[in-house]
Parts: C-alpha cells; structure tokens; sequence
C-alpha cells in the first residue's frame, strides 16, 4: 500500500459561494488521476469554512470523489494561521500525493507557509501539469510554469518530498464536464485550532468593485501601446459589441488604464469566447494571459507582430481605423 495517495484540492470558498479556479483544478485532477488507473488514485477536494458540508455535493457534482469538510468557527473567515493549522492536519492524516491550490489572492498568501510547514516544494502560477508517464508505478508531477519574465517555460518536478504541491492562476485551465452518475462521498474530520490568533480583525470593509470583472467577460476588446490614446473610442466599440474592455501591461504602466483591466502573467489570465487584441504586439507576458481564449482576432500595423502567431484571425491594418469600421457595421446592422 502507497504512504501517499491521490491528488488533493483546496476548494476555496467565501461565504458559502465556491471559487471557480477550485472546479477548474478539479478536472485538471481528474486528467492526472485517468493517467494512474493501475494506482487507483482519487480525487479529493477540501473544503475550510464553519459548517461548510453543505457545499460538499457542489464540489462532487464537478468531479470529485470525496470531499474532505474542516468545519470550525476560527475558520469562518480566512487566517493564515488556522488554514495552515487545519490543512496541515488534513495532510498529516490522509498523506496526499499531490495537493493543487489556487494562485488566488488567498492561495497565493497560504500556499508558500503550507509547503513550508510541511518541509515539502511548492511550484508557483504553473499553466501545465502532466504526469510522468514512464513511470506509472512512481508518479511523478511534471509542473510546467513560466519563467524569466514569461520569455521561457521551466518544468519543476519534486520527486523527493510530499505532498507534490503546485498553485495554478485562475482560468488557465477549463472545468469539464462530468460523466453522468458521478457520486462521491463526504466526509468531516475535526482539528484542533490551539492558539490565540497573531492577528486580530478590528473591522471588515467590503469594497464595491466598480465595473466588470474581466476575467468573467465572455467578449474581450484588449488596448495595446499602439491604441492607448484611443481607449474612449475602443469603449464606444466595445458598448455596440457587447464587450469588455481590458489592455496590455503597456497601457496601464503609461497610466491610460487601470490595473484591474491588465492582460498578462503580472495582470490576470482571461479566457472569453472571443479576445480582439487591438495594437499588441503579443509579449511572452500577454500572451500567457489570454492565449486559451476560444477565438483570438488579431488587429496590428506590423505583419510579423508575435500576436498573428496565437491568432485565429488576423488584420494588418491601423486599428482605430478597423475599429472605426466595426463601429459603423455594427450600428447599421
């Protein structure tokens, strides 16, 4: 019998409503666990939170096949001390071999202090994980990641310690859909949070997002340098055509845009139906946070513009110029 088994999840959660990024690891998983039939790996998310089983069957119905509930009142509102405590706990007890986290602003703050505790390697933002499939008896994780400000892509492996821990952005990889009469089971376990807490929440202010989340747009209209002193206009465009507006790093370090609407590995990965990249160039660093978009049209001055290289369809032209032309089609439609 294995020491460690199975590919563990951290599902995260915030009052109550599960994040997607914990479903998009979840079938991400359950790719690893087809590749290691003869070990007969599961598997398992993990849900922190007080009294959190009710979201147990969310959590099967996108593919696991059990789900591990820490409820307990410290763990109510995220702490870095008493996630770690209690995931530790979880890892102690049921010795993963592999434990997936998202790069959220959570995971991010979590992860590094979890693979610390636990003496184990942690790779961080990866955008690939495949097996190592030469040595099915001995599974090895093969974490890909970009490196060197995204102009190269490093594989990490961690064949020494366990769990093999990895955090992987938002929207990098797509939740699946599950076969139909997929079950699974749930269970508690019940730690113990010693301690009183390092940090002591005097308030909690929720902060009203102004505009839309990019990264849930199913239509994106992106800005490069070649467009940033028409960025009004792009939102003229963008209203006829149903979509949100966002922009390359350039953009935004000129100060045209804020950070929120940023593309790229040092912004946020989208994935939409349809990315009209508009005046970019196509940077390593873009392109890694857009490139598994559905349908990428690309709009540039230059024919060897790296972007026309991810593009399903590309226009060499100047692009207020083919936006202006969007713009009156549309309305005369």
């Amino acid at each position: 019998m294995r020491e460690f088994k199975d590919i563990f999840v951290f599902v995260e959660q915030k009052n109550g409503e599960i994040a997607n990024v914990g479903y998009e690891l979840i079938s991400e998983a359950r790719k690893i666990t087809a590749q290691l039939k003869n070990l007969d790996y599961k598997v398992v998310g993990v849900l922190l939170g007080d009294s959190v089983e009710s979201l147990a069957e969310q959590v099967i119905a996108k593919g696991a096949d059990k789900v591990i509930c820490v409820s307990n009142e410290k763990l109510k509102n995220y702490s870095t001390q008493y996630y770690t405590d209690a995931l530790m706990a979880v890892i102690d007890h049921y010795k993963p071999d592999g434990f997936l986290i998202g790069a959220t602003v959570l995971g991010r703050d979590l992860a590094p202090r979890l693979a610390a505790r636990a003496d184990t390697g942690l790779t961080a933002d990866a955008t690939m994980i495949e097996v190592d499939t030469e040595k099915p008896d001995q599974p090895l994780l093969l974490v890909t990641r970009p490196a060197f400000g995204g102009n190269l892509y490093g594989t990490i492996v961690c064949p020494k310690t366990h769990p093999q821990m990895a955090t992987i952005r938002p929207n990098v990889f797509e939740i699946c859909a599950v076969e139909q009469g997929h079950s699974g089971t749930v269970e508690s376990f019940t730690v113990e949070l010693k301690g009183a807490p390092m940090l002591n929440s005097v308030a909690t202010l929720k902060k009203e997002l102004a505009g839309v989340d990019i990264t849930k747009a199913k239509i994106i209209l992106s800005i490069g340098r070649g467009m940033q002193k028409h960025l009004d206009f792009a939102r003229e465009v963008a209203k006829e055509l149903g979509a949100t507006v966002a922009c390359s790093r350039a953009v935004v370090d000129a100060g045209f845009a804020p950070k929120e609407l940023q593309v790229g590995q040092t912004g946020k990965t989208v994935r939409p139906n349809i990315y009209i990249a508009c005046g970019i160039s196509g940077a390593a660093q873009h392109m890694a946070g857009m490139e598994k978009s559905d349908y990428i049209i690309a709009i540039n001055t230059d024919p060897n513009a790296a972007i026309f290289s991810i593009a399903n369809l590309g226009l060499v032209g100047d692009g207020k110029q083919v936006l202006a032309a969007l713009k009156t089609a549309l309305l005369n439609r």
